[in-house]
């Protein structure tokens, strides 16, 4: 069975103090759904408002939990790392997203489906091949690892419409979270996180 999701890594969450957050899972990957705790939310806010709030502009760290979260809502672009991860759990194999390919590009997977090969970052370093109707992907090119994971071309558009689907429902945890922490700021958040990770638009090879 083929399993792909979205995932954050949860680096950035370390010492994290300005509201409450979950312990990091061992491999450091939140996947994103609308089956996270408070604290789970918590630990992916701590992230991003990290990463896109003023203070990775270099200029004054916010001061206060209001302040983190409002520079996020006012960040030009949204950067998320981490990535898809997609997992054959038949054969066991994962293949964990790369370096440099945050989750703002997780439609990019989409043009697979089309025979093109999308580049996906490194450190891992993912490789495409296109044999026939199958989309092989090799996890991790620099180490030769393991086998390859195969991926039918008709399957693509639904594994990424069920990213999708759990996305949205993140968006649905984040505004609640928001809206019992934050709750000026709740529906600018999800507008934000929404538009700058482009989750509920539709997707370009969805049939729904």
């Amino acid at each position: 069975m083929l399993i792909m999701d979205a995932v954050l890594e949860t680096y950035k969450a370390a010492d994290f103090t300005l509201w409450p957050v979950a312990e990091p899972p061992a491999d450091h990957l939140v996947p994103l759904s609308g089956q996270l705790s408070s604290r789970e939310v918590g630990t992916v806010m701590a992230i991003l408002t990290e990463y896109n709030g003023s203070s990775r502009r270099g200029a004054r760290a916010p001061q206060e939990s209001l302040e983190q979260v409002r520079s996020l809502v006012a960040a030009g672009s949204v950067v998320a790392p981490g990535g898809l991860r997609i997992r054959d759990t038949t054969a066991g194999v994962t293949a964990l997203p790369g370096c440099c390919f945050g989750l703002e590009n997780w439609r990019d997977w989409g043009v697979l489906a089309g025979g093109e090969w999308p580049w996906l970052g490194h450190d891992p370093t993912p490789r495409v091949e296109h044999v026939g109707t199958i989309i092989r992907l090799w996890p991790d090119t620099d180490r030769q690892e393991g086998p390859p994971i195969d991926i039918p071309r008709a399957q693509m558009p639904e594994l990424l419409g069920s990213v999708q689907e759990e996305l949205v429902a993140f968006l649905s945890a984040v505004g609640r979270w928001a809206g019992h922490w934050f709750p000026t700021v709740s529906a600018s958040l999800v507008e934000k996180l929404d538009e700058g990770l482009a989750i509920s638009a539709p997707l370009p090879d969805s049939h729904s």
